[in-house]
């Protein structure tokens, strides 16, 4: 090992998007930051669909004429199946006020963007460094990390902001671990070059197909710019049990398992690898700590039924930022009060109509024949990302609401 200690203001760990706006943030107000990325990039990803509240935070970052310019495919809403049952969200016609229309992107050069905008901000970016330990007792976060090369070396920050996605460094070796509310569930995925030819299928929406025997199980069908999609299907993983095989042979299994899933990609291209996560929803027992903070899925992951991850990520790294931007001036900052409540207040806006999807109840919502205009603009603004505006009926009192909602709907 070194025996020189590192010094830097902030260190974040993984340089995926909670990771890339809070380095931008933070690169605003003139702080020395460090990223950590234990993978190399370009590297794959799932969660390719935005939403709209997201491009507040691309914005506020900096980022968003890099990821305009950038040629993704554009997104205005969500689209929703189930048998002969179908609707569609258009996220421009919501309650709230704000951005509209987002992107759907491949999130190899997605997250390799945001990474290359961080850097060009004057953040220190080293991929394919690991970090091993971390000792919070001192005056300063002492972080160990092994390099490429195998070599260790220590690095001392003011604070240390944990974005590593579903590696959750910070939640394991801090033992901060809790069990998911959700059952055990898992995800079959690729990419493909689809080749759809029906003129009625709208490229600018992602595609939420529903299982017509199990309302549990659902797709998902991503279109992506150059003709591809992003396709995997979600299920308790029992359920996948059921098909045997390569994973590729398990994902084409399930998806002619839907008929109209089987029509829309009878001429599609498998050529790329299948791959599969299970027992994916995490939690954790705090958000914060001393000298430290959880960002997007490093903190809790709920269902990618939404496709909320992103946006509760942007979220997160934005809340954070401007506590520590009043920590390193010196104030005192009520880490609970200004961070883990604010944010989870959105979480569980979320969590609840996941709740309520996989109970079945906010499909009979988001499938009624006859909505009420208002009503449906404010879920349409909660499926469009805006989870923390508290003006919306909806977010203030989302358990309570719909369940009179699907009170009527079921009436």
């Amino acid at each position: 090992m070194n025996a020189a200690v590192e010094q830097t203001e902030v260190l974040i760990i993984g340089a995926g998007p909670s990771g890339a706006v809070a380095a931008a943030l933070l690169r605003q107000q003139g702080r020395r930051v460090l990223i950590l990325e234990k993978d190399q990039f370009p590297r794959f990803s799932i969660g390719e669909s935005l939403l709209p509240q997201s491009m507040v935070y691309l914005e506020q970052a900096g980022l968003l004429q890099a990821v305009v310019e950038a040629g993704f495919q554009h997104k205005n809403g969500a689209a929703f199946a189930c048998g002969e049952q179908h609707t569609q969200f258009d996220f421009r016609d919501k309650f709230s006020p704000g951005w509209g229309t987002t992107y759907q992107v491949p999130r190899a050069q997605f997250d390799q963007l945001l990474a290359d905008q961080a850097v060009a901000s004057g953040a220190l970016l080293r991929y394919r460094h690991e970090v091993l330990t971390v000792d919070l007792d001192a005056e300063r976060a002492r972080v160990r990390v092994r390099d490429p090369n195998g070599e260790e070396y220590l690095v001392e920050a003011a604070f240390v902001l944990d974005a590593s996605g579903f590696a959750r460094v910070l939640p394991r070796l801090l033992k901060l671990e809790a069990p998911s509310n959700f059952p055990p569930r898992g995800s079959i995925f690729t990419h493909i070059e689809d080749r759809i030819s029906d003129a009625g299928f709208d490229r600018n929406k992602i595609l939420i197909t529903v299982h017509s025997k199990h309302p549990g199980v659902w797709y998902w069908t991503i279109p992506l710019s150059s003709r591809r999609c992003s396709l995997g299907v979600v299920a308790e993983t029992e359920f996948l049990e059921r098909y045997p095989g390569e994973p590729l042979q398990r994902l084409q299994a399930l998806v002619h398992d839907d008929p109209g899933l089987r029509v829309l990609l009878e001429q599609a291209q498998w050529d790329t690898p299948v791959r599969q996560i299970t027992g994916y929803s995490a939690n954790v027992t705090t958000l914060w700590g001393r000298h430290f903070a959880l960002l997007g899925n490093a903190g809790e992951f709920l269902d990618p039924v939404f496709s909320s991850g992103v946006t509760i990520a942007f979220k997160s790294a934005s809340l954070a930022v401007a506590c520590l931007q009043r920590q390193l001036e010196g104030e005192s900052v009520d880490w609970e009060a200004d961070y883990a409540r604010p944010l989870r207040a959105g979480v569980d806006t979320f969590r609840t109509i996941v709740e309520a999807w996989y109970a079945g109840r906010f499909q009979k919502i988001i499938f009624h024949a006859n909505p009420a205009p208002e009503i449906r603009r404010m879920i349409c603004s909660i499926l469009a990302g805006y989870a923390w505006d508290l003006n919306n009926p909806y977010v203030a009192d989302t358990r309570r609401r719909l369940r009179v909602l699907e009170a009527v709907c079921e009436g």
